[in-house]
């Protein structure tokens, strides 16, 4: 068992502003160090264009665009460098976990994923140029791995494979471009079907009206159902599956047994980060080990936040922040069942290494 953390990143301004300002904090920190030496190790197998993605970000979010150009001003990078770390397009993403259920005003997600690549920032970002405020974990900085914007959308992703990829952006980005653009569900399924997708993952949408999408994506089509539950499989495209699902169907069932029981979000959240429930996992070696829980309330826009297991929510209250008021707490802490070390906080955190 070990004690992690994240940051809490407040920002109100202009995205070229946030990004600089993010640069700032980035520097000789252990998160670029480590993946300095995590590029080392594993070369990229793609080849990035600044204008075909700069011409891809600016058509779904342009403060977006400002935002990478503020973390160049301040880290000084060049620009493909820039792209390769935080832009978020045509970039490779691991296999992961993930479970994700809705009901009547909330969105629960356990994130499972690999220690080494989890940075530890949790932001609010209020941009006063372009685009809503959104809250949530990031990932590769500019990404979101869940979040809330200002209007009451909430978004979580699940992996389903990494068949054929695509030239598209990849889920963190897509996530963020959701939250910075869409005001509902219908908008974020708009936006879901125009973006060219990296990889396929199921992204589920929910907004203030309880409405839920699960929105099914791969680089060669989009299919849209409504549901309440999703974890690692299509439901629609099941041509496009892994041969391994027998977890991802294990949870679904729980999770699909258990919502019709369900009456408050905080008894979902307890279904999702009780370590004893079977929805959490501690899988970390195998890239799906469950790092945090998120839950998104809408109707009232206050969310909760948990590194670990069988923890009690950190709650933010999203709604008064955006009226001015800071939230006092400087990091969220956590505890883990791994030795395995972790992006933010651990020297040496890269692929060579077991632990």
């Amino acid at each position: 068992m070990r004690q992690i953390y994240s940051d809490i990143i407040q920002f109100r301004g202009t995205h070229y502003d946030f990004g600089y300002m993010q640069g700032q904090r980035l520097l000789n920190s252990l998160s670029v160090k480590n993946r300095e030496q995590q590029w080392r190790v594993r070369k990229p197998r793609f080849l990035i264009s600044t204008d075909e993605t700069c011409r891809a970000i600016m058509k779904f979010a342009p403060g977006v665009w400002e935002e990478l150009e503020g973390l160049q001003a301040a880290l000084k990078w060049p620009i493909e460098l820039i792209l390769k770390e935080f832009g978020g397009y045509r970039l490779d993403y691991g296999r992961s976990g993930c479970s994700i259920l809705t009901g009547d005003n909330f969105l629960i997600r356990n994130y499972d994923y690999h220690p080494k690549t989890y940075e530890g920032r949790y932001v609010l970002f209020q941009p006063s140029d372009q685009g809503y405020a959104i809250v949530g974990p990031t990932q590769r900085v500019t990404g979101r791995m869940d979040g809330m914007n200002e209007k009451g959308l909430a978004i979580g992703y699940n992996f389903m494979n990494r068949k054929q990829p695509g030239d598209g952006f990849i889920c963190c980005m897509i996530g963020r471009l959701i939250l910075e653009a869409c005001a509902d569900v219908e908008e974020a399924v708009a936006m879901l079907k125009e973006i060219p997708h990296r990889h396929s993952f199921s992204y589920v949408v929910y907004d203030q009206q309880s409405t839920t999408y699960i929105v099914e994506t791969t680089p060669r089509g989009v299919e849209v159902r409504q549901g309440n539950a999703c974890t690692n499989h299509f439901e629609i495209m099941k041509h496009e599956n892994r041969h391994h699902l027998e977890d991802s169907k294990r949870r679904l069932s729980i999770l699909q047994t258990r919502q019709h029981t369900i009456q408050q979000a905080y008894d979902a959240f307890r279904l999702f980060n009780d370590t004893d429930k079977g929805i959490f996992s501690t899988l970390y070696g195998s890239w799906a080990g469950t790092i945090h829980t998120s839950a998104y309330l809408p109707q009232q826009l206050e969310v909760w936040f948990a590194l670990g297991g069988n923890q009690e929510p950190i709650r933010v209250d999203f709604a008064k922040w955006l009226k001015g008021q800071n939230v006092s707490l400087k990091k969220m802490v956590g505890v883990v069942d791994t030795d395995i070390s972790f992006l933010h906080m651990d020297e040496d955190a890269d692929w060579t290494k077991r632990h």
